[in-house]
């Protein structure tokens, strides 16, 4: 069928790829959200996000509904959240974010990408320093066709707004990670639909390299989040 087919097909077998691998990471984020707050969105505000979540990136709802049985399920083993910190190549800071039955397996995958990558894994901890962890609400402009943006800012601050960013086609707003639960209600209540809400850790500094030394750092964190136990990845890259 020629190459342009071949090419076509490549790209859509990545894009299926990635779908799959977002469907997973919410399927584990709803399974805790059941786990820690019951099964009813209407009293478990983690998973009233999630499930927003998946909506967003249309995960089937045969698919939501079986993550949150499985939850439920007695026989369904449980997630635990781990956090592994290390340094990539350059003094790159990485933090990586797990969802896991099997931590012993986790810590091992993520040691060997880091170690495979001329990275290191560090103590828990080591990079607080360098990041912090803030709520991040997405928004898209047309979920607020007709409001000031300006007055929607001022608006937010007295439910814990600590940073305001806008670019082409949507709005940005961040939190911090204590206010993160006040936000997402105050943003409920005034009826904006969010395109996606979670707790995210953000560089305080960034460093800047060369494209070929960012290609490395770059291969590292694609090996972290192509693992089925990786929930989120971040590093401090410019």
């Amino acid at each position: 069928m020629g190459r342009m087919f071949e090419k076509r097909k490549h790209k859509m077998f990545a894009r299926y790829d990635r779908m799959a691998k977002q469907f997973t990471k919410l399927g584990k984020e709803i399974a805790i959200a059941v786990k820690m707050g019951g099964e009813n969105p209407e009293y478990n505000p983690r998973l009233r996000v999630a499930m927003q979540n998946a909506k967003t990136v249309n995960m089937p709802k045969d698919r939501v509904e079986a993550a949150i049985k499985r939850a439920l399920s007695k026989t369904e083993g449980d997630y635990e959240e781990v956090r592994y910190e290390g340094y990539a190549p350059h003094g790159i800071g990485v933090i990586v974010e797990t969802a896991t039955d099997n931590p012993t397996r986790t810590v091992a995958n993520v040691r060997m990408h880091f170690n495979k990558s001329g990275g290191s894994l560090g103590k828990t901890g080591s990079l607080d320093f360098n990041f912090t962890r803030k709520g991040v609400f997405k928004i898209s402009k047309a979920n607020l066709e007709g409001k000031d943006l300006d007055e929607f800012e001022l608006e937010l601050i007295d439910f814990g707004l600590d940073d305001f960013a806008i670019d082409e086609e949507e709005v940005y707003v961040y939190s911090g990670f204590n206010d993160f639960g006040t936000m997402q209600k105050a943003l409920e209540e005034m009826n904006i639909e969010v395109s996606n809400a979670e707790l995210q850790y953000i560089p305080n500094s960034y460093v800047e390299l060369t494209s070929e030394q960012a290609e490395e750092i770059l291969n590292l964190v694609e090996k972290l989040e192509g693992d089925d136990d990786v929930q989120n990845v971040y590093h401090n890259l410019n």
